[in-house]
């Protein structure tokens, strides 16, 4: 079934749009809760709170695109649980790393509001994001936003792990240098 059809599903509030989203999403959303949380148990959790919090919100909201809807929502669920536990144990510190790692380029809360719109900012990572060469973008969204470890991600791409060091320092680079030229301040 495809994203359209199940979207229609929801919108006429028939329970099988979850059961068809489970089908063919589960594996997609356990990956992003797992890569945080490292726990198939939590993970599963995080899943299906995915699928009721996916519920409430179809309607009113039409995703554009259902799988990165989805995907997001399990990502701030898992990022949510990661925290209520307050585990570094759990994500093998990789996720206080990463964050840690963006703090140059994250632009400071109270000053993005007052200079720039949330919708501007976003053009301007999409912008970053497509001007990236392929493999540096793959590399940089596995890093920061399914917050895999280096060696995992060298693993996958078979990448020296100093490779994928100094790529991502470039991609930070590169992004802290374009949000400095649209003028937000870090």
């Amino acid at each position: 079934m495809d994203d359209g059809q199940i979207i229609d599903l929801y919108w006429a509030r028939s329970e099988t749009a979850l059961t068809e989203t489970a089908s063919k999403y589960n594996n997609y959303c356990h990956a992003i809760a797992y890569s945080i949380l490292h726990n198939h148990e939590d993970s599963e959790e995080c899943v299906n709170d995915t699928y009721m919090r996916a519920w409430d919100a179809i309607p009113p909201q039409r995703p554009n695109c259902l799988s990165a809807f989805l995907g997001k929502i399990t990502r701030n669920l898992s990022l949510n649980r990661y925290e209520k536990y307050n585990a570094k144990k759990r994500g093998s510190g990789q996720i206080p790393l990463a964050l840690d790692e963006l703090q140059d380029c994250i632009p400071a809360t109270d000053s993005v509001e007052q200079t720039i719109e949330e919708s501007a900012l976003i053009d301007i990572f999409n912008l970053f994001l497509s001007s990236l060469p392929t493999d540096t973008r793959k590399v940089f969204m596995r890093r920061y936003w399914y917050f895999s470890s280096i060696k995992e991600i060298a693993k996958e791409y078979r990448f020296s792990e100093s490779k994928v060091k100094m790529m991502l320092l470039r991609a930070r680079n590169e992004l802290k240098e374009i949000l400095e030229k649209e003028g937000v301040t870090l």
